[in-house]
C-alpha cells in the first residue's frame, strides 16, 4: 500500500474527524467512574459521533481472521486488556481500575483515531506510573516527528523511555497511516533504530500509539478473537494521537489533551 499525501481540502476533513474523536475522549474522561458499564460509555460515544453527522470508524470493522465485525464505537480495554476490548453491560468499572478507550470517526470519507487510558477513581501508584510513562512516551514520539526524520526515530523515542523505565512494549501491534482509510501505510512501530525506516515528509498523516505493559512482552487473544490481553495478566496502558507532518514538526489532529 502506498503512503498518501493529503491536500488542504482533505486535511480540513481530517481535522474535523479528529476533533470529533477528541470530543469523544473528553466525554469519556467525564463519564468514567466506578459503577458505570462500558456499554453505557459506548452508547454515549456513538450518540456524539452521530450528532456530528459523522460515522463511528470501529463499529462494523472487519478483519479476515474474526467472523464477527467489531460491535462497538469504542474499544474499552480494562486493566490487563491491551486493545480491542468489546463494550458490555456486564463490564462494570470498579474503583482502582484503569480503562483504555480507543475510538475513531469518519467525516465525509476521512478518518480520525485516538486513544487514552483513564483512571477509575483512585488508582495505585504503580498503575499511575504506568499511565504517566505511556503518555510521556507518546509525547516523545510526537516530538520526534519532523521533515527528514524517520519512522525509526519515532519508535526509538518511545522505546528508549519505556524499556529503561522497567515496562514492556506491545510489539505485535503498531501505529499506522490514516486518511481515507482507518489503517493506511505506513506501519508506525513503537520501537526502532534511529535513522531507519521511511523518511518523513510534509503532508503525511499517521497515528502514534504506544501500548505499554507492566509485565512481560507477551500478548494473547481472548475467545472473542478481538480482545488482546497481556499473557501474564499484568496491566496495560494505551495512548494515541493522529497527526500531520508539517514543515515545522507535527500537528495533532486529535487534540484530546487540550
Amino acid at each position: 500500500m502506498m503512503i498518501t499525501f493529503k491536500s488542504d481540502r482533505e486535511l480540513a476533513k481530517m481535522r474535523h474527524a479528529g476533533r470529533i474523536v477528541a470530543d469523544i475522549l473528553k466525554l469519556m474522561k467525564d463519564m468514567v467512574r466506578p459503577g458505570i458499564d462500558t456499554y453505557t460509555l459506548d452508547k454515549a460515544a456513538e450518540a456524539l459521533v452521530l450528532r456530528e453527522n459523522a460515522k463511528p470508524a470501529f463499529k462494523g470493522y472487519k478483519v479476515p481472521w474474526v467472523s464477527i465485525p467489531f460491535p462497538g464505537t469504542i474499544c474499552a480495554s480494562v486493566n490487563n486488556e491491551i486493545v480491542h476490548g468489546i463494550p458490555s453491560r456486564e463490564r462494570v468499572l470498579q474503583e482502582g481500575d484503569i480503562i483504555s478507550i480507543d475510538t475513531g470517526a469518519s467525516f465525509d470519507g476521512f478518518f480520525g483515531d485516538a486513544a487514552c487510558t483513564f483512571a477509575v477513581g483512585k488508582i495505585s501508584e504503580d498503575r499511575q506510573r504506568l499511565l504517566d510513562i505511556t503518555l510521556e512516551s507518546l509525547h516523545r514520539g510526537v516530538k520526534a516527528v519532523r521533515v527528514g526524520a524517520t519512522l525509526g526515530d519515532i519508535g526509538h523515542a518511545v522505546e528508549s523511555l519505556v524499556i529503561p523505565s522497567g515496562f514492556g512494549l506491545v510489539r505485535d501491534y503498531a501505529g499506522h497511516g490514516i486518511g481515507r482509510r482507518l489503517h493506511e501505510a505506513p506501519q508506525v512501530p513503537n520501537y526502532g533504530k534511529p535513522g531507519t525506516g521511511v523518511t518523513l515528509k510534509a503532508g503525511m498523516t499517521f497515528c502514534i500509539e504506544p501500548m505499554v505493559m507492566s509485565g512481560a512482552e507477551e500478548v494473547k487473544n481472548l475467545s472473542d478473537n478481538w480482545t488482546v490481553v497481556t499473557a501474564d495478566g499484568s496491566d496495560a496502558a494505551h495512548f494515541e494521537h493522529s497527526l500531520l507532518v508539517t514543515p515545522d514538526g507535527a500537528e495533532i489532529l486529535t487534540p484530546w489533551e487540550e
